[in-house]
């Protein structure tokens, strides 16, 4: 499989696993249990976190040349999420706002660097706040989190090791490009300027997500204490962010099945957490469809190579 049928085929082997051990059950609970109230509050939460994506991306685009205004990445993040959330790997939003943007400033490029450094940021962030708390709180990987930590730690030292000994005279194709990296990252993540908004926005993205997973538990009729929750919803969270999946379904309803049932909850509750969350978020992000269809209404008609007749008898056109 390539493409977009590795994604497709992961995600529909897990969800066919997990339906094997529980049953549909759990998933039709999932969709009867979405209320108003859950939906409401996951629509008021996206908003913000896609405010806060949207904050980032400007930063990031900024410090390297390509600036996008607040307003135009708001509508594009929503977009992007929608796309993310309806297409297999959960990254065809992100391709389609890179090269739009890169297009739109005449640098494809360097459009394309400032969506996958933005969101590099976004997961380095994600990824250090899920360590920390799997080591605070309890949780079913706790033991393991030292080993992946220090995992992590030494890949940043080598990465950092690399660009440091890298030859500044060396014209190689791999050393312009680790070169291109090094200064993306000085200039677009790293600027005094830029960094405390990234981290601060990065922050609240995760924030919200997890709230959001939180919500979901609780429509779903999860009663357990936050700091048992928590974790679970970080574990969630991590396993979405692989790109093997059809916008999150899959490895999100089998990580919620393994980790519920590692935590005493069940397998099944779990199960129908992930769904309603699934629900909520494709549901708060649909002010993305309005984005498409404005698109598509802006899209200019087809030029007619054919000239007309009466244009062509006439021997000119209307200016």
């Amino acid at each position: 499989m390539t493409g977009a049928r590795l994604p497709l085929g992961v995600a529909v082997a897990v969800l066919a696993f997990v339906v094997w051990r529980v049953g549909t059950g759990p998933f039709l609970a999932g969709l009867r249990l979405v209320d108003g109230w859950s939906i409401a509050w996951a629509c008021a939460i996206t908003g913000i976190t896609t405010l806060c994506c949207a904050w980032r991306w400007h930063l990031v685009s900024r410090g390297l040349g390509v600036d996008v205004p607040m307003r135009d990445a708001v509508a594009a993040y929503y977009r992007s999420q929608l796309l993310n959330l309806t297409l297999p790997g959960g990254v065809g939003g992100d391709v389609h706002r890179a090269v739009r943007h890169g297009r739109g400033v005449d640098d494809v490029g360097r459009g394309a660097r400032a969506v996958v450094w933005e969101r590099t940021a976004g997961q380095v962030v994600q990824v250090a706040l899920t360590v920390v708390l799997l080591l605070v709180l309890p949780s079913p990987v706790r033991r393991f989190v030292p080993v992946v930590a220090l995992g992590l730690a030494l890949g940043c030292l080598v990465v950092a090791l690399v660009g440091r000994a890298l030859p500044r005279g060396d014209a190689s194709r791999v050393s312009r490009a680790a070169r291109t990296a090094v200064d993306d990252v000085r200039r677009g993540l790293l600027a005094p300027r830029a960094w405390p908004g990234i981290l601060l926005a990065s922050a609240l993205v995760v924030a919200g997500h997890a709230t959001t997973f939180l919500i979901a538990a609780r429509t779903a009729g999860v009663t357990t204490s936050l700091s048992t929750m928590l974790p679970l919803a970080l574990l969630v969270l991590a396993a979405m962010a692989a790109p093997l999946s059809l916008g999150g379904w899959g490895p999100r309803e089998g990580m919620a099945a393994w980790a519920f049932a590692t935590a005493g909850l069940g397998a099944s509750l779990g199960v129908t957490t992930a769904v309603v969350y699934g629900v909520l978020v494709l549901v708060a992000s649909l002010p993305g469809a309005v984005v498409l269809l404005a698109d598509a209404r802006r899209r200019p008609a087809p030029v007619d190579p054919e000239p007309r007749t009466e244009l062509a008898v006439g021997g000119g056109s209307r200016a």
